[in-house]
């Protein structure tokens, strides 16, 4: 099996690593910055699971021949990642989407057709250093992936299978990846609007008065707005994060935190956007939401400032 990894990053970087490890051909679509960084260090991981530092196969131009492309990139530069891999799509291509939020699947289908398009949703906490070191933060290492339709094909079974044998990763094909992309937004969101708000972690928040009510509330109303638009939580995944946004040791954080710590640009839009107008939709209570999606885009006028 053939894999493009678009992008070197965090997401990119560590899947794409492990997949190496597990004997599969795998190469990633860099800027050429990010290419000459790898050429002369090479891509380094360090992991609680095993650390990673080998030469890796880059390009800067897609080219075709691909039996999985991995799109590894953030939702604001979805569009330019489409035109970047349009080349390396053939007719036996599939496109695995690892992006936040929902909004990119429609995005991508229109661009290559639904039989194209997998869907897909990683669960890691890793973060890309200012030295380029891939630095994976705890023990999550979950990737869940399906065929939009719901079955299982020969494909999805495969690269599941190629997955198996690489370390420090669990690997799971669905028939139902469009309830799991709504609960990964649901708890997603939960994070992002509870952290952003606060600029703490889930920790901070849970041992400050009504901080753990607070969030119970968000990850409440965020469940209702996935069961109205037809994808109800399962009860193991509910319990899961009930206790995730109850623990006061918790060092949890949205990755858009990070982002705004760090003065990065932030997926306001795609995350807390979609989540605001699903809600308005559902008719469910929309002032955290509201909240949330303001500070955010205060947040990015700030910066586009300078300021």
């Amino acid at each position: 099996m053939r894999i493009l990894v678009l992008g070197a990053g965090a997401l990119g970087g560590y899947f794409g690593a492990r997949l190496i490890e597990a004997g599969a051909d795998v190469a990633f679509l860099v800027r050429p910055k990010r290419a000459a960084l790898l050429a002369e260090h090479g891509l380094r991981i360090e992991s609680p699971f095993g650390d990673f530092h080998r030469r890796v196969t880059t390009f800067t131009e897609a080219t075709p021949g691909w039996d999985i492309i991995l799109l590894a990139c953030k939702a604001y530069d979805l569009d330019d990642a489409i035109n970047t891999i349009r080349p390396a799509v053939n007719a036996n291509t599939a496109i695995l989407p690892v992006l936040n939020g929902l909004a990119h699947i429609e995005s991508l289908t229109e661009a290559f057709g639904a039989t194209h398009v997998l869907g897909g949703l990683a669960k890691i906490q890793a973060t890309l250093t200012h030295e380029g070191t891939i630095r994976h933060l705890n023990d999550w290492r979950y990737i869940t992936f399906g065929e939009l339709d719901g079955t299982l094909s020969p494909r999805a079974l495969a690269l599941r299978d190629t997955f198996a044998t690489a370390p420090g990763v669990v690997a799971e094909a669905v028939p139902d990846v469009m309830a799991r992309l709504w609960e990964k937004l649901t708890h997603l969101g939960t994070s992002a609007i509870a952290t952003v708000l606060m600029r703490a972690n889930v920790g901070e928040i849970a041992r400050s008065p009504g901080g753990t009510a607070l969030m119970a509330k968000i990850l409440d109303r965020n469940i209702a707005i996935a069961a109205h638009h037809g994808y109800p939580v399962r009860p193991t995944f509910l319990a899961e994060y009930a206790k995730v946004f109850s623990d006061p040791t918790s060092q949890y954080a949205a990755s858009m935190l990070r982002d705004i710590e760090a003065n990065n640009q932030i997926e306001a839009d795609h995350i807390l956007g979609f989540l605001l107008a699903a809600a308005q939709q559902a008719n469910i209570s929309t002032a955290l939401h509201e909240a949330a999606y303001i500070h955010a885009k205060a947040y990015e006028q700030r910066r586009a400032s300078g300021r």
